[in-house]
């Protein structure tokens, strides 16, 4: 249905502008797109006419029908279309498949549905900028984006999801609390954390960095430059060139920015000999590395150039591997927890068709990744073919509030390092075996992590993390002093907390405080200060009356202690 909306809406396309050049017009997940090469610059207030145009056509019900013609007929029938002649030269079949819909024709596999009158609800939501075969060096086209389902109440749910992630867009809601920025003069993709976004960080970093020391790991630095030849030995740089930075001279010698951290870690495990007694060693970093991404597919802190990994990498022993493994998953599950994600997928990933190491090696750890998710009670599904070429690997998918996937712990097995570095220890045989690595990750980068929490709370985070969890308001000036107070007490007991000293009405800052996501305003005047109490507001504008500052710091401490 999805594909046939798209063809309905090139036919639109092309009856309003018939000198339009089409470039591809596949389904996608919930709707549809379409290149294409247009006489002007479209506006979003072309999408009304393009739409009124296509449920025409679908008023029409013109059958889409199947067509098998040799390339010259191909060719004929799409003189014009540069871009369908390139695609048609690029066929290895003889034969090439159309579709029609009344004088519509389109090179196309299919399949459509009956007619266009079998079309279910559609909208058009979008215009962007595409180039052609996704080469920067190729034309710039005008894609149209749109959604289609089979009724039109599944529509307008799935519009009001749009327009409420449009509200929980972490790009906006940085802005509006004052959390970051992206600078194009410093550079596209790379993060300015101002002091509230960098208290929540912090927060988040001193969380992940207790939970690890509890659990046996101990948290490491490395430098954020790297002689190129390391990463040469390791692979890197023949396997992900074109994601590294260029090479710097320093002394004569070729230095890049690090795009990883797992380098320095095995360089410091081989600073001397290691005993199978002394494994396994866990070692985490909080470690910002570099990474060139086009500026095309850049996106807020989801996807930048500059980002720091929750990273950690564990050396064992082949016995040990299931048992580390697990580790890692339980500490995974807690931390999603923890940040208030109880919904998820896991997947794992098997061998894909290029791989190092062998076959066997390969069947032992992947059954070994299972037997750890079994031991946990992990439901999964196999993601046949998609490990990394190092190893089988362990992904989780977080869902966030609205449903929506978001890309969260990793666990990868790794054979290839430990064999290219010669990473080994001493075993009870006194000879010498190669350590079994394992890659994770339980956020991913903070920078995801953080847009994630902010799109999955719209903004709200949990008192344990608001940069901001109190605001005194004085009714009027004379109760400024009693707020104070009342402040000095409640930040002695470790609450973030501020004043709204300003001479506004206390509406107003009951609003704004709203607005900044504050969880608690503390409401003060004459009947408060006499009565050593706080009228109690929370963000969601519930008024809950007046409180004793023992009350409310019972109420604080056990939204702190839960994590609410």
């Amino acid at each position: 249905m999805r594909h046939s909306a798209a063809h309905v809406m090139a036919q639109a396309v092309l009856s309003i502008f018939p000198e339009a050049k089409l470039g591809i017009g596949p389904a996608i997940e919930d709707g549809f797109y379409y290149d294409f090469d247009l006489p002007r610059s479209l506006t979003p207030d072309d999408l009304p006419a393009i739409e009124a145009k296509m449920k025409e056509i679908v008023a029409l019900d013109l059958p889409f029908e199947r067509e098998e013609v040799d390339r010259e007929e191909a060719r004929r029938l799409l003189a014009g279309q540069p871009y369908k002649l390139e695609l048609i030269d690029e066929l290895a079949d003889e034969k090439v498949s159309l579709y029609r819909q009344g004088p519509f024709v389109d090179l196309c596999r299919g399949p459509h549905l009956g007619s266009t009158g079998e079309l279910g609800a559609f909208k058009l939501v979008n215009i962007a900028g595409a180039y052609w075969r996704g080469d920067e060096h190729r034309p710039m086209l005008q894609r149209i984006y749109g959604v289609a389902f089979d009724t039109e109440a599944a529509l307008q749910e799935h519009l009001h999801r749009l327009a409420e992630a449009a509200k929980r867009d972490h790009r906006r809601l940085g802005r509006e609390l004052d959390l970051f920025s992206i600078h194009n003069e410093a550079g596209p993709g790379l993060v300015h954390w101002h002091p509230k976004g960098a208290l929540v960080r912090r927060l988040i970093e001193d969380f992940w960095k207790d939970e690890h020391i509890k659990r046996g790991y101990d948290i490491v630095y490395t430098p954020h430059i790297a002689k190129v030849d390391l990463w040469r030995t390791s692979g890197h740089w023949d396997f992900y060139r074109d994601y590294l930075y260029s090479p710097m001279e320093v002394e004569g010698q070729d230095y890049i920015i690090k795009p990883m951290n797992c380098l320095g870690h095995i360089l410091m495990y081989k600073t001397r000999l290691r005993s199978y007694r002394e494994l396994p060693l866990r070692w985490a970093e909080l470690g910002t590395v570099y990474r060139y991404e086009r500026s095309g597919v850049l996106h807020g802190l989801a996807r930048v150039r500059g980002f720091t990994q929750d990273d950690a990498h564990i050396f064992c022993r082949p016995d040990q591997l299931e048992e580390e493994v697990a580790g890692v998953l339980e500490l995974a599950r807690f931390m999603m927890q923890a940040f208030g994600f109880n919904e998820y997928e896991v997947f794992l990933s098997t061998r894909p068709e290029k791989y190092a190491g062998s076959a066997e090696v390969w069947e032992d750890s992947t059954r070994t990744l299972e037997r750890a998710l079994d031991r946990l009670h992990m439901a999964y599904s196999i993601d046949p073919g998609e490990g990394v070429f190092y190893g089988p690997k362990i992904d989780i998918s977080l869902k966030d509030a609205l449903g929506r996937s978001w890309q969260g712990p990793t666990t990868q097995v790794d054979f290839n390092l430990p064999q290219r570095f010669d990473v080994t220890y001493i075993g009870e045989d006194g000879k010498e075996h190669q350590v079994v690595m394992v890659h994770r990750a339980v956020l991913g980068s903070l920078e995801r992590f953080v847009a994630c929490l902010l799109e999955h709370y719209a903004g709200a985070f949990p008192v344990w993390l608001a940069p901001v969890q109190a605001v005194v308001i004085p009714i009027a000036d004379r109760h400024l002093d009693y707020a104070r107070q009342v402040a000095a007490e409640l930040s002695g007991q470790g609450l973030r907390i501020q004043v709204d000293a300003r001479a506004e009405r206390m509406n107003l800052k009951i609003r704004e405080a709203q607005l900044q996501k504050v969880p608690y305003m503390l409401v003060v005047g004459d009947n408060e200060a006499a009565a050593s109490t706080v009228s109690l507001r929370l963000r969601n504008n519930q008024n809950l009356g007046t409180h004793s500052l023992a009350s409310f710091k019972a109420m604080f401490e056990s939204a702190l202690e839960a994590r609410e």
